[in-house]
């Protein structure tokens, strides 16, 4: 049976799974490391020494962030990895592994896998939000990922919080509304480093209606409602789904649905209320996207 390595990175970690079928998906192992950010070179290291953990394998399927030319197999830029601007991500392992590769974009791996499978199947034009190290976007056009002219359509992340913004970092989405950016302010609430608070903890607090918590999460669910309604004028998709690992927690989707209403209650009558709905494989459709990409190759 064909055996396919998948792998997902992350600004944090990278996640990786050993995977067989071409219907019926089967995992036959899974694990993850801490992404490697120290260069080019020990990146591509990196993910050479999981190929070799797994060297029975007949491919690699990998998810990455960034302007990614996924025919080209060319990472444009990646901000959170940007040692590998302008690299040939493909031909580079290709050359190290001796096995085809095939690389793409982590939201546009997510929504094709809730495209293909998941909670998008039954919608021709949709958005999917990925929430993690930064806030991933990708736009599905006629049920395929539409890539822009210069492979950057949906990347949400580099869009200006606001008309008064200088173009800086600090001043785009993705820095202030990512699960991580959500979590270190909860972190500052509780006091504590960013290192000791987790998602389990925020949430459990969350759910024991700690108000600090819930205050901090409504504030957070309001940028993210904002965002969407904000998507659903420019690009008028049937469904928005949302993923990453705070995607698992239906306090997170609860909170953002309540305040797409509070928007939509104050908005003209005839315009749309935006659908929204959990990626049905949250943290795990990166992987699975990747796989239905290589397997299109």
């Amino acid at each position: 049976m064909r055996k396919i390595l998948t792998v997902d990175v992350g600004g944090t970690f990278t996640k990786y799974a050993v995977v067989t079928g071409a219907r019926s998906f089967k995992v036959l192992k899974r694990d993850k490391i801490p992404t490697e950010r120290n260069g080019h070179e020990d990146f591509l290291q990196s993910l050479t020494n999981i190929f070799k953990a797994n060297d029975d394998v007949e491919g690699l399927a990998l998810s990455m962030p960034g302007l990614i030319d996924t025919e080209q197999g060319i990472c444009i830029s990646s901000g959170l990895l940007n040692f590998a601007n302008g690299h040939c991500i493909v031909e580079e392992l290709q050359r190290l592994c001796g096995v085809p590769v095939t690389v793409e974009n982590d939201a546009n791996c997510a929504a094709i896998a809730e495209v293909k499978s998941g909670s998008l199947v039954d919608v021709k034009d949709a958005f999917v939000l990925v929430f993690g190290s930064s806030v991933g976007g990708a736009f599905i056009h006629n049920g395929e990922i539409y890539r822009g002219a210069h492979h950057c359509a949906g990347e949400v992340a580099f869009t200006l919080k606001s008309i008064n913004a200088t173009m800086n970092e600090d001043n785009l989405y993705g820095k202030d509304l990512s699960a991580v950016a959500f979590q270190r302010t909860c972190a500052e609430i509780l006091r504590l480093p960013p290192e000791e608070v987790t998602g389990e903890m925020i949430f459990k607090l969350i759910n024991d209606n700690d108000d600090d918590m819930l205050n901090a999460l409504y504030k957070f669910a309001h940028g993210v409602a904002v965002k969407i309604f904000n998507l659903q004028m420019l690009f008028d998709p049937q469904r928005f789904a949302l993923g990453g690992g705070i995607s698992v927690q239906k306090g997170f989707l609860y909170a953002v649905q309540d305040k797409i209403d509070e928007l939509s209650q104050n908005a003209l009558p005839y315009l749309p209320r935006p659908e929204v709905v959990a990626c049905k494989y949250h943290n795990d459709a990166n992987l699975l996207g990747a796989l239905y990409r290589h397997l299109r190759k």
